[in-house]
Order: structure tokens, then sequence, then C-alpha cells
């Protein structure tokens, strides 16, 4: 659908800011204002049919001091990845004679001898102050209880008489933008909280509810410094699960790429299919014998009924080529073997074995004497274990009561794996509970630090909010997916490449991420970390989560194969 005209409008200023816990909204610097505005008009060209959509805005790709901060654009709030502080911010247009629109920005100097911006409404009534020559200029209309002199740039409190030194500082101008009417609507929006909810402007202080604040023209992004990322991955195995509870998370949320002016030289992810195809017979070698071509069960074998004239009756017959197919089990086959794969009963018999004589020890599930009756007897009941059955895991010969192992398997995934409680050694393929999403990842040629001889591999994980599924805490509830897309970074060496591909398998599985309670910030039914550590910073280690770390690329390695994801994953 083809956008209306734009009505002619004057161009005007914007700027965005955030709110600390006193409730004083600070102005974010010109340059990550250009940032945040135009991924904001990305946003509502997607509305119009126009642009890329983001939900959220990694403001270290604009200053790279600021990687542990994302805005989350829906919720109007600002994360920081270490702490996960949430804070709240807006958007404020100003016209472009104002003070933000020629630089010019007011600040106080704090007790750390640092300078901080005052609130954009306060910058601005200072500049028409200080250009009528107004010597002493009260903030009490604007809800401040100081008192500022513009002859000799000091900020007295009125109540305390406390003074701080202040500056006027010229600075490059905020960005500007178009002011248009929504499209199928008449007029200018004001910024009134119905209206805003409507032109997606953000919440505002009440004191400007009738300011200046109209939506504004879609203005198509600048041409990005960055490619796109070319690698797109996709796949996930075949899953079905019941509800899974007591999901855990770590707490890191993406950070940043601050070298995103860096062009990146390639970047191919393959789509894994689901499961690896089924091994088929290829077509014979020319000339074989009936006998070879009949061991292939199901072969129709065509054999000459007589043999030509210039050939000897002693000679073997000549079959001709034909293709060979094995038979495919149907989709119903198929799905009904998968079931029985998954099945606790059919899973315990696999991976487990019975023994007839309980070793002298304790079952780490519930805790009770091998030798005497398992503790969930009275929860669980099976028509093929006994409550007093004790068996051993094939591989690592860690003896439990078969009964609390179904017991584990049934409260957990479901997925046909097993992994032991006491060496978490895993049998079968783990999968976990990971939303659907898309992974993708670009290679540049800036390195990171640590890593001086290499370039730069750039993961971006993307998951949408949406609704639990079965294998979920809460199924059938929203979830939220907070600071998404997430960057992590690997260095483009050999071992780098080698974690990129598990990380691939990983994603596949459903391993990386889970939806639960994200142990920062305290939200439940978010999608959170799950157990592989990424490194979300390139260029500053803020956080912590970013370069050099000399054991990260081991370390992860280590947290792959707990999940079951090691080189023989990439085997084919």
């Amino acid at each position: 659908m083809a956008v209306a005209a734009p009505y002619p409008s004057p161009m005007v200023v914007a700027v965005w800011e955030w709110q600390d816990e006193l409730g004083t909204w600070h102005p974010y610097s010109a340059n990550v204002c250009n940032y945040i505005e135009q991924q904001f008009m990305n946003q509502k060209g997607q509305r119009f049919g126009l642009g890329s959509l983001s939900s959220s805005i990694p403001l270290g790709q604009a200053d790279p001091t600021l990687a542990p901060y994302i805005i989350d654009l829906p919720s109007w709030t600002q994360f920081r990845q270490d702490t996960g502080t949430m804070r709240s911010v807006r958007r404020h247009l100003y016209p472009q004679h104002s003070a933000p629109g020629r630089g010019i920005v007011w600040e106080w100097l704090n007790d750390d001898s640092s300078w901080t911006a005052y609130e954009m409404s306060v910058c601005e009534y200072l500049e028409q102050q200080f250009s009528r020559a107004t010597q002493r200029v009260d903030l009490s209309p604007l809800g401040y209880n100081y008192e500022v002199d513009c002859a000799t740039y000091t900020q007295v409190n009125k109540t305390s008489s406390y003074r701080r030194r202040v500056q006027r500082r010229q600075g490059p101008p905020y960005p500007v933008t178009a002011v248009i009417a929504v499209p199928g609507h008449a007029g200018m929006a004001c910024s009134c909280h119905q209206c805003l909810a409507n032109s997606g402007s953000g919440p505002v202080n009440n004191r400007y509810r009738h300011s200046m604040t109209h939506l504004p023209a879609y203005v198509p992004p600048q041409p990005a410094h960055r490619t796109a990322p070319m690698g797109t991955y996709t796949g996930y195995a075949p899953y079905s699960k019941p509800s899974l509870s007591g999901a855990r998370s770590a707490p890191r949320l993406n950070v940043a790429n601050p070298w995103s002016m860096v062009t990146p030289v390639m970047g191919v992810v393959p789509v894994y299919p689901s499961s690896l195809p089924h091994l088929v017979p290829q077509r014979p070698p020319p000339g074989p014998t009936a006998a070879k071509i009949s061991s292939f069960p199901g072969l129709p074998v065509n054999v000459p009924t007589s043999v030509p004239n210039n050939v000897s009756s002693s000679a073997p017959a000549i079959v001709p080529n034909v293709p060979v197919q094995m038979p495919k089990p149907s989709k119903v086959q198929q799905a009904l073997a998968d079931a029985e794969s998954r099945e606790p009963e059919h899973v315990l018999q696999t991976y487990s074995e019975e023994l007839k004589t309980p070793p002298d020890e304790d079952c780490i599930i519930c805790m009770e004497k091998l030798s005497t009756t398992s503790g969930y007897s009275d929860v669980i009941e099976s028509k093929k274990i006994g409550p007093d059955t004790v068996g051993r895991l094939v591989k690592c010969s860690h003896a439990f009561h078969l009964l609390c192992v179904l017991a584990m398997y049934r409260t957990g995934n479901k997925d046909g794996s097993l992994q032991c409680p006491s060496c978490k050694t895993i049998y079968g393929e783990k999968t976990g509970t990971q939303p659907k999403g898309k992974m993708e990842f670009a290679v540049f040629k800036a390195s990171l630090p640590g890593h001086e001889d290499c370039g730069t591999i750039e993961i971006i994980y993307n998951i949408p909010r949406g609704i639990q599924g079965p294998e979920h805490p809460n199924p059938g509830k929203p979830f939220t997916a907070r600071g998404f897309p997430r960057h992590c970074y690997l260095p483009d060496n050999a071992q780098g490449r080698k974690v990129l591909e598990l990380l691939k398998v990983a994603w596949k599985r459903r391993l990386i991420f889970t939806v639960g309670t994200s142990s920062t910030t305290g939200e439940t039914d978010t999608v959170v970390w799950n157990e592989i550590h990424h490194k979300t910073e390139m260029g500053h280690n803020v956080t912590g989560h970013g370069y050099p770390d000399p054991n990260y690329l081991d370390n992860v390695l280590a947290e792959l194969a707990a999940q079951g994801v090691t080189e023989d994953c990439l085997v084919q």
C-alpha cells in the first residue's frame, strides 16, 4: 500500500533522553541521538510498509562506551547488560532554531569533576534566557529548586545555597526530521498519552503534554557502512516436548558492535537439515551380478530370460543398470518411530541395564539406599519398572533406581535423551526449549583484543516475542524477548571458526536460549541465555563479557560439550 504524500511541514529536531532513579532526564549526545533516530525512523517506516524493523537499538554501535546499553523500543526502556538496570527513555521534538538544533548544551559540574547535561528542556530554557541577557534564571517553573547565574556560570540550590559550576557548550547539532500527518489521519498528532500510544512517540512528562511532539515523516535510513550479515541459520531439529519448569538464565544480554564502520569480507552459514539424511545405496556399478543386486532388500531385479546368440550360456547374465532406491517410511511411520524413541521406558531400555545386585550406595536422585525402594515409588508408576529395580547407565556406569531415572526423564524435556545426574554424560541428542528465531554471522577485518593476528566473527541472534509452547514454563502465555538482536564475537581463527560451527549445531538443537526468569532483572517469561557463555563486547571490555580473555574459547568448548555438542557433531 503506497504511503500518502506528506503535507508541507517544518523540519524539527529530535532529542532522546533517559531517566535516572531520581526521575531526572538526561539527553544522549547528538551523535547517539542521530543513530537512535535513524533506527526509530526505520521502525516507523516498517509500520507504514517501508524500511526494516528492529525492536531494540544497541547504543554501542553509536558510541563504544555505551556498549552495555540497549534501548527496547516496544517498552521505551534502556537496559544495561551487566547489571540489568532498566531506565525509561523518551523522545522530544524541538524547533530547528532551538538550542539542540544549534548544538548548544548546558551542563553542570558533578562531584567527580565530570560534566552532566541538563534535561534538554532546561537547556532550551536556559538558552532562551541567555539570549535575552537574563543574568539570574530561576528553574522553578521547570520543577527544579535551582537558580542559574549566567554571568558567573554557577548553579545555586535555593534551599541550601550550595553552588556548582555550569557551562554552555557548543557541540554538533541534534538530528533533524520532518513533521507530517499520520497516513489516514488529518493534521498533526499532539503529544498526549493517547496520541502517543498511536504514534509511537513514547511517554512524556505531563508538563509537556501539548508541546510540539508530532509524528515525524518517514526518512529512509542512511546507507549502512557495514554490509548486512550474509549468513542466515534457521534450522531446527524435530521437536515435541511437554512443559518444562525450572528454566535457568544467565545474566547476559547482547552488546552492540562498536566496529560497525568496518566492512565484512565474507559470511556464509549453511542451513543444516533438521536431521541427517538417511543413507541410501548409490547406483551399482555397471554389470553386477543378480545376487549382488538382490542384497538390497525390496529392490526389483530385472534378469534377462534369454541369452543372446553371441554370448556363451556359461557367461554371467548381464543385469541392466537400475536406480537403487530404499523404500522410505511414510510420515506416519516416521512419526510413530520418533514417538516410540522418546517413550520413557524405551529411553531407559536403550541407555541403561538392570543390575541384579544393587551396589551399597545411595541413589543420588532420591537419596535413598539402592538396596531399598525408590523414593519416587509413591508418586510415579510404571508397568515395566518396579519400585526397587536398580540399573546403571551403559557409558558412565553410574547406578540409580530406574524408577528415579524415569521420574527425572518425565519431568525433563522428553526429547529421547538422558543426562547422567552424577557426571553429566549425555545419552542421545540433547535439545532445548529455545524459541524460533534467526542466527546470522559476518566476518570483519577488525581484530579483537588479544587476537590481533586475525579478523573477527560477529554472530547476530534475533528472537521475536511470542507465545510459549508446551515445552516452556507457562504454555499459552506470552513471553518477551528483550535486547534482540544480540551481537556476539569470536576471533576469526581456527578455534574461533570451530566454536562457530558448534554454535550452529547448538542453535539447531535449541540450546543457546530458553524461556525463563532473568537473574538480572527478575523478569519472568522472557528469553534468557542458557548455560553457553558468549562474548558480547568487541572493542571495550566494559561489562566483563569482552576480550581479552585467553581462556574463553576453551571454556566455551567445554560448555558446549556439557550440552552434548562436540566435534563429533560436525562429522557427517
